[in-house]
């Protein structure tokens, strides 16, 4: 009996820049998709952001494409390979391509909700206007905070100039906006520049401005002074889900070209948000307590004895001031906490209950569901990065 051939490996280029930490994550998510699936061989090469497309793309006989078509040459390139192509970029330039982004409406609502629990009542977006996903991060943005009944200052720059004319001229609006003011940025590197413009200004970051970033460049926010929280897109699940289309496509298989939309993991939490914009001292004081004790399985009579307040006062100013009671406030620190146990690890349930203030598991499930509309196992799923398909 004559020996089996091996199957041929799919020749699949990735023209997405190696510069940027989202864009790695894309990387990282492609291959986990082909360890688990049947193994790629790749053509990929170091390039920045909106660097021209490899010249060895016009003549390559492969069998995809994964792109991150942001200009006209790298869209002309994947149009005229004439190969099956998944797109990784909000810019849309080739509409009929099947595509993978961030969901920006979540992305945004997680950072307005990450300053409104900190109390504040003015906030501003400083974003990118040639940028889509910056404009519907914006657009997301205003909408929530309006919502809450709370005006949203936008930055609208002049002209994309040299960094340090760009952080004079944010420096400049930023003298213009009440304070304290909550600031989202578009994504980390304009998080940056803003902090920049306030340490230039001397504005007190996060008492006067705190401001939220977009990606979770790790080594970017670290940098940063003070370090930038950020909201943490799921760059791994967008690089594993475009792989998924791309090997349908490949498979002969018929993919939408509608957005696939991959919600963000959650808010990183650093010193540029850690404020709260209130000039109640004592509900300041319990929040601290609850934010970080919640898990520890305190209770509102755990909060009274630390504030000198009545419980029917403390609740009266604590719905006032933030909109919730103190038991929804032990509450919500604590899901959170049990959300990124779900997507971050693999603990049992159990073990989760165990460090989130839960006493029983079973009061957990119910909890979370009741307040996500899903039960604890299928939110883990749904953040598994191997169940992306």
């Amino acid at each position: 009996m004559p020996a089996l051939r091996p199957a041929r490996r799919r020749e699949v280029a990735l023209l997405i820049e190696t510069s940027n930490a989202y864009a790695r994550g894309l990387l990282q998510g492609v291959v986990h998709y082909i360890r688990e699936h049947q193994p790629w061989s790749f053509h990929l090469m170091e390039q920045g952001r909106g660097d021209d497309p490899p010249a060895w793309l016009a003549g390559w006989k492969g069998d995809g494409i994964i792109a991150r078509i942001e200009t006209p040459r790298i869209a002309a390139a994947v149009i005229k390979a004439g190969l099956p192509a998944v797109d990784l970029s909000a810019a849309r330039l080739v509409p009929g391509l099947p595509w993978v982004e961030t969901d920006d409406a979540e992305i945004a609502r997680l950072a307005a909700e990450h300053l409104l629990e900190r109390g504040f009542r003015h906030f501003a977006f400083c974003g990118v206007e040639r940028f889509n996903w910056s404009v519907w991060r914006e657009e997301h943005f205003a909408a929530r905070v309006r919502a809450a009944g709370h005006d949203c200052h936008i930055y609208r720059p002049k002209q994309e100039g040299a960094a340090a004319e760009q952080v004079a001229e944010i420096g400049r609006w930023l003298a213009t906006l009440p304070k304290p003011v909550g600031i989202m940025a578009c994504y980390d590197s304009r998080g940056q520049q803003v902090l920049d413009a306030c340490r230039s200004a001397g504005l007190a970051v996060p008492d006067e401005v705190a401001v939220i970033g977009v990606n979770n460049d790790e080594l970017l926010c670290d940098l940063s002074s003070p370090p930038l929280s950020s909201v943490i897109p799921d760059a791994h699940g967008a690089g594993y889900a475009a792989a998924a289309r791309l090997d349908r496509l490949m498979a002969g298989k018929k993919v939408t070209p509608m957005a696939e939309l991959i919600p963000p993991l959650g808010v990183a939490n650093r010193h540029s948000t850690d404020a709260l914009a209130l000039d109640d001292r004592a509900i300041v004081q319990a929040v601290r307590m609850i934010r970080e004790h919640a898990c520890e399985g305190i209770n509102v009579s755990d909060v009274l004895r630390a504030v000198p307040l009545s419980r029917r006062v403390l609740e009266q100013r604590f719905q006032k001031l933030l909109g919730r009671t103190p038991r929804e406030e032990i509450l919500q620190v604590r899901l959170a906490r049990v959300k990124q146990l779900l997507g971050e690890t693999e603990l049992a349930l159990y073990q989760i209950a165990e460090r989130t203030g839960f006493e029983h598991v079973e009061y957990l499930s119910v909890v979370f569901k009741r307040e996500t509309g899903v039960t604890p196992s299928a939110w883990r799923a749904s953040r598994q990065l191997t169940m992306r398909v």
